[in-house]
C-alpha cells in the first residue's frame, strides 16, 4: 500500500526481490503535471507496468479495500507513504500484521513530513525505520533501522531519493531476517518522540529574521517541493538552493552577490544561488541578476 515516488521505489525493489505481491492499493488518480491531466499515482503506474493488480479506493475505510484484501488473505501488508490512516479492520487482517516503511529514525519525526522536517531542523543523521503498525501515529514497535549521514548541502528532494533506496534495503533486510527467524522488535521510547507535521502553504514564506543557518536549512528542507519563497519587487520567487553569506545589516535587505541574491538575516546572511521566479524556469541566482537590478 503506497502512493508517491518514495513508495514506488519500494514496490519495484520488493518485486525484484522475488516476493509475491498479489495486490497493490494506492490513492485515486488525480490531476498532475503542467497540463493538470488526470494521472495515476507513481505506485499505480509501477504496479501496472509490473502486471500487479491494483485498486484505488476513495477511502481505505470503505468496503472496497477491505473486501479486496480479504479476498487475497495476505500474510503481511507492507505500507509506504500511503496517505491514509488504516482502520483497525485492515490492521488486524494479515496473519503477521501490517508493517510500515517510515522515513525517519523513530521515535523522532513521527508523522506526515519526516523528510522535510529533518532537513529543516539541520539534522546530521537520518534514516529509515521498519515498524509494526497500530492505531497510534507511527507508535508501533521498531523492526529494523537503517541510518545515513545527511550532508550539509543535501536538500529534501535528494534526501527523499536516498531514503527511498535505503527504505527498500531496510525492508528487504527485515523480510530476510523474518523468513530466517532472526527478526526482532523493539518498543519506541515515547518520551523521545518528536512530530513532523504536514507542511502548510502559509508557512512557506521565508522568515529572514531567523539566523542565516536556520533560513538556509528551511530552504533545503522545502526544496524542491513544496518550495519556500520570498517576495522581491512584488513578485514571488521560490528559493531552490542557498549558501551562508558574510554580509550584515538590516534584516531583509537585498544585496547583489556574484553567486546570486544575498539577503540579510537575523544573524548573518544567505545567498540564494538557485531560484525559480513565478511562471519561469529554475535558474541560478547569477542568471537572475543579469536581467534584474538589485
Amino acid at each position: 500500500m503506497g502512493t508517491p515516488d518514495f513508495a514506488a521505489v519500494v514496490l519495484e525493489r520488493l518485486f525484484k526481490g522475488g516476493y509475491n505481491i498479489p495486490l497493490v492499493v494506492s490513492q485515486m488518480d488525480k490531476p498532475r503535471g503542467r497540463g493538470n491531466l488526470m494521472s495515476p499515482s507513481p505506485v499505480k503506474a509501477v504496479a501496472e507496468s509490473l502486471g500487479i493488480p491494483v485498486i484505488t479506493p476513495a477511502s481505505v475505510k470503505g468496503e472496497e479495500a477491505l473486501e479486496a484484501l480479504k479476498e487475497i488473505n495476505p500474510d503481511l501488508i507492507v505500507v509506504a507513504a500511503y496517505g491514509q490512516i488504516l482502520p483497525e479492520s485492515i490492521l488486524k487482517l494479515p496473519k503477521y500484521g501490517c508493517i510500515n516503511v517510515h522515513a525517519s529514525l523513530l521515535p523522532k519525526y513521527r508523522g506526515a513530513a519526516p523528510i522535510n522536517r529533518a532537513i529543516m531542523d539541520g539534522e546530521k543523521e537520518g534514516g529509515v525505520t521498519i515498524m509494526y503498525m497500530e492505531k497510534g501515529l507511527d507508535t508501533g514497535d521498531m523492526l529494523h533501522v537503517e541510518r545515513m549521514e545527511i550532508p550539509d548541502d543535501m536538500d529534501a528532494g535528494e534526501y527523499h531519493d536516498a531514503l527511498a533506496e535505503l527504505g527498500s534495503k531496510a525492508l528487504l533486510a527485515f523480510l530476510d531476517d523474518f523468513e530466517n527467524g532472526n527478526a526482532y522488535s523493539k518498543k519506541q521510547n515515547d518520551e523521545e518522540a518528536t512530530y513532523a507535521s504536514k507542511i502548510l502553504k502559509d508557512e512557506l514564506l521565508i522568515d529572514f529574521s531567523l539566523p542565516a543557518l536556520k533560513v538556509r536549512n528551511f530552504i533545503r528542507g522545502t526544496a524542491p517541493f513544496p518550495g519556500s519563497y520570498f517576495m522581491l519587487d512584488g513578485k514571488r520567487i521560490k528559493a531552490m538552493k542557498a549558501e551562508i553569506g558574510n554580509a550584515s545589516g538590516e534584516v531583509g535587505k537585498v544585496l547583489k552577490n556574484e553567486k546570486g541574491i544575498e539577503i540579510i538575516c537575523g544573524g548573518g546572511s544567505v545567498i540564494i544561488t538557485s531560484l525559480k521566479p513565478e511562471g519561469k524556469r529554475v535558474m541560478t541566482g547569477a542568471e537572475y541578476l543579469v536581467g534584474h537590478k538589485i
